[in-house]
């Protein structure tokens, strides 16, 4: 029942949790198990349980607790009592006991939450609590259809149930296979009907549940606005209830249209390119470019031509969970590919099944980028991993390189394309440390892979004389031992010997280590391809912390 689109959040408290966590994550594979950071390790860390799980409940995720339901009403209710009104928008959310002894469905009545709970509980052998009046007595829920079905109004199915759990008899006039094995009070004759039918009707009496059978297809576009009510005339002029649309269907030329992609948001139905499968009925072409396809069962808009694709190049931060942000773990849990330097793949684990890892050389990144788009333009969902921020001495630049070599190239050119910030690994040294960057600033990667020495030597001369802090990447590997020590000779020059220096080494990661030093004793055997150097300015300054773990560093915004 779960979307693999939208994996639910199993949310945890203790490690007394975690074996039923991985019984319920072995049921969904691309969930992911959110972790009290203070108490468990999981594949997501939160700090504080009300705030994450409000954060959540408003990104529309499924939420699986594993807690009391009490700890789950108070955080949820207590912001989004506004929200909790309204049943139509609500995502799944259920308590589950520690122990997996109970399942406990809370909200999400119409999202499928029971259906969840008898999953879980079947996958943990026990009952599910289920509450739900009607579900009780019939055996299913009226007014949460199976995909590819869309209730026609709420308010009428709530009187409409009321009237059934009272007594009324029922006829079901359409094709409803869902409801073969339901126990429902049936009369040929009854008043009350659910009819299932693509066409509009209001009916009194009548649960309309209408087949998400209706592909618009295009052949010309126009503004957004237009579109959108080009479609809905189409409609209504074939009496056909906006619901019953499953999805728009447009030439693989339009695949770049913003208005289009935009009109099909609007709409709410996913947008697909290419030419229409056998099997539809059309029901005549318009003059502006409409026609209406119509077929006899609900549409898979999957197998309908192929999705616009999409390249996502996104950074990783420094390594730990908590340091990822939001729209990159987004971007993976939505991607169908995931390409990169094996170590950064590794990181951005955990996968779902149906994903596919393509992992190579960290010297391989134009054959990576020309990959990751070949990919997309297929219709799939890309991502591109690099660690820290990918514009940093990352991907991005060879994402941009390729796409830029390659601009006759209509399917490439045509792949929705963006780049997600991510946390540096400068950056995060430098938090990790004070604020040694809090004034002006460069980074500079010492690698001459790419580019000459000698240019690395000018800009080092510049930056040392425009007194910058430096951050610096690759700062020696065992193919160059003697660059770090060549870079630091050159900076004596003009910095004083007591200039603070920052050492980070594996920030974000498991070993993790911070040093303060000067610039006079700083050797190249302090580092290693895993740290971060981070030499300051004449301002830089230092001062112990309160615990005695070091000091903290800063440059003041100001000269004095």
């Amino acid at each position: 029942m779960l979307n693999d689109r939208i994996p639910a959040a199993i949310v945890v408290l203790g490690t007394g949790a975690i074996d039923t966590a991985r019984r319920i994550q072995a049921r969904y594979p691309g969930s992911l198990i959110h972790g009290l950071a203070s108490r468990v390790q999981g594949d997501v860390a939160f700090t504080e349980l009300g705030s994450h799980m409000r954060e959540l409940y408003a990104r529309n995720t499924p939420i699986i607790a594993l807690c009391a339901a009490g700890i789950v009403i108070r955080c949820l209710a207590s912001a989004l009592a506004h929200q909790l009104a309204d049943k139509t928008v609500e995502p799944p959310v259920l308590a589950v006991a520690e122990d997996g002894s109970a399942v406990v469905p809370l909200l999400g009545g119409l999202g499928g939450v029971n259906v969840i709970a008898r999953e879980i509980a079947a996958a943990l052998s026990v009952a599910p609590a289920i509450t739900t009046s009607g579900e009780l007595r019939f055996g299913t829920c009226l007014l949460n259809p199976p995909a590819g079905y869309v209730l026609a109004d709420i308010e009428h199915g709530k009187r409409f149930v009321s009237d059934l759990l009272a007594g009324a008899p029922i006829r079901v006039d359409g094709d409803a296979p869902w409801l073969d094995t339901a126990d429902l009070p049936r009369a040929e004759h009854a008043n009350l009907a659910i009819r299932i039918t693509p066409y509009a009707s209001e009916v009194a009496g009548e649960l309309m549940i209408h087949p998400r059978c209706v592909v618009a297809c295009l052949t010309a576009l126009s503004s957004e606005d237009s579109i959108v009510e080009r479609v809905g005339e189409t409609l209504r002029e074939h009496r056909l209830a906006p619901m019953s649309l499953a999805a728009v269907l447009a030439p693989l030329s339009m695949m770049a249209s913003a208005s289009l992609a935009a009109a099909a948001q609007a709409l709410d139905v996913p947008l697909r390119f290419g030419t229409l499968p056998a099997g539809f009925e059309t029901l005549g072409a318009r003059d502006d470019g409409i026609m209406i396809a119509l077929s006899p069962r609900p549409v898979d808009p999957s197998t309908l031509g192929q999705a616009r694709g999409t390249l996502t190049v996104i950074g990783l931060g420094p390594g730990s969970a908590d340091l990822m942000v939001p729209a990159a773990r987004h971007a993976l849990t939505q991607a169908d590919d995931i390409l990169g330097y094996e170590t950064y793949v590794r990181m951005a684990g955990p996968f779902a099944p149906h994903q596919v890892l393509h992992c190579t050389d960290n010297r391989e990144e134009m054959q990576r980028a020309r990959h990751a788009f070949e990919l997309a333009s297929e219709g799939r969902n890309v991502v591109v991993v690099s660690s820290g921020d990918p514009g940093v001495f990352a991907m991005a630049a060879a994402v941009l390189e390729a796409l830029d070599q390659a601009r006759d190239n209509k399917q490439w050119t045509a792949v929705g394309l963006s780049i997600v910030p991510g946390v540096s690994a400068a950056l995060a040294t430098a938090a990790r440390a004070g604020a040694p960057l809090g004034h002006d600033f460069c980074m500079l990667s010492l690698s001459d892979n790419l580019k000459p020495w000698a240019v690395i030597e000018t800009r080092l001369r510049h930056a040392a004389q425009a007194d910058l802090v430096m951050a610096f990447y690759n700062p020696v590997s065992r193919a160059r031992p003697w660059q770090l020590d060549r870079a630091l000779d050159i900076l004596r020059e003009q910095r004083s010997g007591s200039t603070l220096v920052v050492l980070g080494r594996n920030i974000g990661r498991p070993g993790e280590t911070l040093s303060t030093t000067t610039l006079d004793k700083l050797h190249s055997s302090q580092v290693d391809m895993r740290t971060m150097v981070i030499i300051g300015s004449s301002t830089t300054r230092s001062f112990p912390r309160t615990d005695r773990d070091g000091d903290w560093v800063y440059t003041p915004r100001w000269y004095e």
